[in-house]
């Protein structure tokens, strides 16, 4: 990442909760960055119909939480992420086991396994998973 400015002070952001919308922009910020506004309007026109106000309106605002850097280059403003796909899911995956498992992962694990639909080879991959944790923890 680069030495963009979010306004904020240079440590990690620590975002709130990212709204649809708003993780729909950081998708597309995530695989184009640096980008401007338009750049991401143009992305999400065909499938969400944003008008470029309401990418750049939900841009300032990923900017204000610390989620987004911005600098200007010439009479462009681009926009930077400063935390990563990653570190955004982990942080959405904790709210919600917080709040609907009480932070629990196995019944959150159970919970998947039993309504949702696995593609072919996910169930191998959950044993894979929990095979490498064991042995890793010498359980």
């Amino acid at each position: 990442m680069s030495n963009m400015s979010s306004g904020k002070d240079e440590a990690t952001p620590r975002p709130n909760e990212l709204t649809a919308a708003e993780w729909e922009v950081m998708k597309v910020v995530w695989e184009r960055q640096p980008c401007s506004a338009g750049d991401v309007q143009e992305a999400l026109k065909a499938e969400r119909g944003w008008a470029y106000s309401t990418v750049k309106t939900t841009m300032d605002r990923l900017a204000k939480k610390g989620v987004l850097a911005l600098k200007r280059v010439r009479n462009v403003q681009l926009f930077e992420a400063r935390i990563t796909r990653t570190d955004a899911a982990r942080g959405e995956i904790r709210r919600l086991l917080d709040r609907a498992f009480d932070g629990a992962v196995a019944p959150m694990v159970n919970h998947l396994v039993a309504h949702e639909k696995l593609a072919p080879g996910e169930l191998a991959a959950l044993r894979r998973l929990i095979e490498s944790a064991e042995t890793e923890r010498n359980v």
